[in-house]
């Protein structure tokens, strides 16, 4: 395949992966295998805590996968490449180190010489005071250190693999407030439910559902809120309606609306 065709189909995969963060399994050794090493890794690093957030392995043993953030991001994490790297510039640990002061660090020595290994070229896809966002790719003794071509192909990939991050991370910031939103509602003991202008339920609270269920008072006909009694069922309509189209419009209209349980009582 020329690498025309490579990096296209890659980059598809690599856009598809910020909408799964799973398919990162799946994209990673493509990745290595394009820039020219035999396994990748993908962090999402609290730099304060020293702990990962999210972290996504190629061509790694297991046993392995376990150490490295013990051996390298906790204890050196000059190892990772990205402490004096500006955002999208790939930097090689050989880079950084001499090959002399390489072979003596901790975590290369009980890491990186284990498997062989003796490059990393590492990116900094996102970078702030208390995160950062990593690609690496590792070089073993059999491909010999970082050179230009792999400089050059790593940088084809990497203004697609940072979109691609931070897209995941902004869609994970609206799924986790989301989440906190939905926490919030379900605390309130009252039953709460959010609709639109059309009445239709965007969400409904533990409390909502369980009003929805006994359907005495008000019910969901066709996903829209509705009321039993058919007087009401019009004034939830207005209302409903005014809402959609501001505060102003609402006015006092949407103060209360009285409704009738089926039982007979008023509610």
């Amino acid at each position: 395949m020329r690498e025309s065709e490579q990096i296209s189909s890659l980059i598809g995969e690599i856009y598809d992966a910020a909408l799964d963060p799973s398919l990162w399994i799946g994209v990673l050794p493509k990745c290595a295998q394009f820039v020219g090493g035999p396994a990748a890794a993908l962090f999402c690093r609290d730099t304060a805590r020293k702990s990962c957030s999210a972290a996504y392995y190629s061509g790694i043993d297991s046993h392995y996968k376990r150490l490295i953030v013990d051996k390298c991001i906790r204890a050196d994490p000059l190892m990772m490449g990205h402490v004096f790297a500006r955002i999208g510039e790939p930097v090689a640990i050989t880079d950084i180190f001499p090959n002399d002061e390489l072979r003596q660090a901790r975590a290369y020595r009980e890491w990186g010489r284990p498997q062989g290994l003796v490059d990393l070229l590492s990116v900094a896809l996102d970078k702030s005071a208390t995160s950062a966002a990593l690609l690496m790719v590792f070089r073993h003794e059999r491909n010999g250190q970082v050179d230009d071509e792999m400089r050059r192909r790593m940088r084809l990939i990497i203004p697609h693999a940072r979109r691609a991050v931070l897209i995941g991370l902004a869609l994970h910031l609206q799924i986790a407030a989301a989440a906190s939103f939905a926490d919030t509602l379900d605390g309130i003991s009252a039953g709460m439910l959010l609709v639109d202008a059309n009445g239709r339920i965007v969400h409904a609270n533990t409390s909502g559902q369980a009003l929805l269920g006994q359907g005495s008072v008000l019910r969901a006909a066709g996903g829209k809120l509705a009321a039993n009694d058919a007087s009401a069922e019009q004034a939830l309509h207005e209302v409903f309606v005014a809402a959609g189209r501001g505060d102003a419009a609402v006015g006092t209209k949407g103060i209360d609306v009285p409704l009738m349980a089926r039982e007979g009582a008023r509610v």
